[in-house]
């Protein structure tokens, strides 16, 4: 019953973040007005503004206008009632459990923003890495230290990074949106769990980006976020980090 109901309330913060994902790349308000087809801007009802289901019920459709729903909508509800839902079955219902929702919605709308205006808010970031702080201050988990250090070495790498790719090729290789991104990322896992997220980035973003070339889809100058990467390390290092760190030292380093 209670993996239903983080499942649920995940669908619901999923909504809700699909606005934010809409509206924080034009500066508008999250508050008002309400949500409206962004086709015939008429305002969306409360039953067909539930998620998923609405979408299922109205087979992807807007009610007046008929113009397509984009798939988006569906797929940021239901991630983020898995996500939710995952976190409850890792953290159970404790004080750990609310920094750790915070900080998957926030990788769930920055996930989402990246891809589609290759952009990372600071109005998502910078707040989210001060809970994540005063998180760890407060529950110890991880340490107040490792949280500072975390935050620091997080944007500390990527803006060495960028530094680095601007004076060996004469262009940033990231974003400075990916500085905050990992800054957040080092606020809530720590340096070491940090380490690992970065790792599993490049390693992730470096086979999509080469899959992208060979079929195609990308040229060698045109972008690929690195925001979705990162996002994905944090989750994993969030949920199985400890374990993978203790699978690494036994095999490899005894």
């Amino acid at each position: 019953m209670m993996v239903a109901a983080a499942f649920a309330m995940g669908g619901m913060v999923g909504s809700f973040l699909n606005v934010c994902a809409s509206r924080l790349p034009k500066r508008a308000s999250l508050w008002s007005p309400g949500s409206a087809c962004p086709a015939c801007a008429h305002p969306i009802r409360w039953y067909d503004n539930v998620p998923v289901v609405s979408f299922l019920v109205l087979r992807g459709r807007c009610r007046d206008c008929k113009a397509p729903i984009a798939w988006r909508y569906p797929i940021v509800e239901v991630g983020t009632a898995l996500l939710f839902a995952l976190a409850y079955v890792r953290f159970g219902l404790g004080w750990e459990l609310a920094p750790a929702l915070v900080f998957l919605s926030a990788l769930m709308v920055i996930t989402v923003i990246d891809l589609e205006h290759l952009l990372i808010p600071d109005r998502v970031t910078l707040p989210v890495i001060a809970v994540g702080f005063v998180g760890s201050v407060v529950l110890g988990r991880p340490a107040w230290l490792d949280s500072l250090l975390g935050i620091v070495m997080g944007g500390g790498i990527i803006c060495a990074i960028i530094v680095g790719s601007r004076l060996v090729m004469g262009e940033e290789g990231m974003g400075q949106g990916d500085i905050t991104l990992a800054a957040m990322v080092g606020a809530f896992v720590g340096w070491r769990l940090l380490l690992l997220g970065l790792f599993l980035a490049v390693l992730v973003g470096a086979a999509v980006a080469a899959a992208l070339l060979a079929a195609g889809r990308k040229g060698r100058k045109d972008p690929i976020p690195f925001g979705p990467f990162l996002a994905l390390g944090g989750v994993v290092s969030l949920f199985w980090g400890k374990e993978i760190l203790q699978w690494y030292l036994t095999a490899f380093v005894g």
